[in-house]
């Protein structure tokens, strides 16, 4: 199972969200590629890096952010916020992202996303489903729609998507645990699908639980910020 730490962006700094409400912002550091850095250099190789402020300005923001953590680092980072078209996703590989994200428009705009599907290669294009109550949430979680996640699931992965990042919005920033059933459950129904949890992981011992249970991968993101997982034991679990 792939660790992948987040860093989440607002106004160039690394900030968490809970629940995706930016009236509750906590910010942890000013500089985010130092921040990336000390990933590295405990042996971490992926990263989640969140564009906040592009999300809400429908258009990558953060890129310069983006492109300092390509160069100074060597992780590989999937990129997401703001992707609402085939110019933005290119300036985001270009910025050095190995894969991007696509959240909200993948639910406005299926089409858009099958297409780029098609266009970079499944490996290249990640799907997010961010869901609550077993319905897809949009517009940064703002909104639920009424599409189911199993249908949104079965909708993408019939179109060529294989990697989905699962996130439970009722759990995300609030360090009371994930979604372990629900993505016990996925994995039993699409088991050809790669899937990533996130929202809600708390401790290393959940971490474990998440690889017993055969997800791809686990983001991480307030549980090292605020030191319920320590970073040394993360390392630990790179394998």
């Amino acid at each position: 199972m792939e660790i992948i730490p987040a860093i989440d962006l607002i106004d160039g700094k690394c900030v968490r969200l809970t629940e995706g409400d930016f009236a509750q912002q906590t910010t942890y550091h000013s500089d985010p590629v130092e921040v990336a850095k000390q990933f590295e250099g405990l042996g971490l190789r992926r990263l989640h890096l969140v564009d906040l402020d592009g999300a809400r300005a429908k258009q990558p923001v953060n890129l310069p952010v983006l492109a300092r953590i390509a160069r100074e680092t060597s992780l590989h980072i999937d990129y997401g916020g703001g992707l609402q078209s085939s110019e933005a996703i290119q300036q985001a590989f270009d910025a050095g992202a190995q894969q991007i994200t696509a959240g909200s428009i993948a639910v406005r705009e299926p089409k858009t996303v099958q297409k780029w599907l098609k266009e970079y290669g499944a490996d290249k294009i990640i799907v997010g489903a961010d869901f609550k109550d077993n319905r897809i949430a949009i517009n940064a979680w703002a909104e639920q729609s009424d599409l189911t996640l199993e249908a949104f699931l079965t909708s993408f992965s019939e179109k060529g998507a294989k990697t989905f990042i699962c996130t439970d919005v009722s759990k995300d920033g609030k360090l009371q645990g994930s979604s372990l059933e629900i993505y016990q459950q996925l994995i039993a129904k699409f088991p050809t699908l790669q899937f990533i949890a996130s929202g809600g992981v708390t401790t290393i011992e959940e971490v474990r639980q998440l690889r017993e249970a055969g997800l791809h991968g686990a983001i991480i993101g307030k549980a090292i910020y605020e030191g319920t997982i320590k970073l040394e034991d993360l390392a630990k679990e790179v394998r």
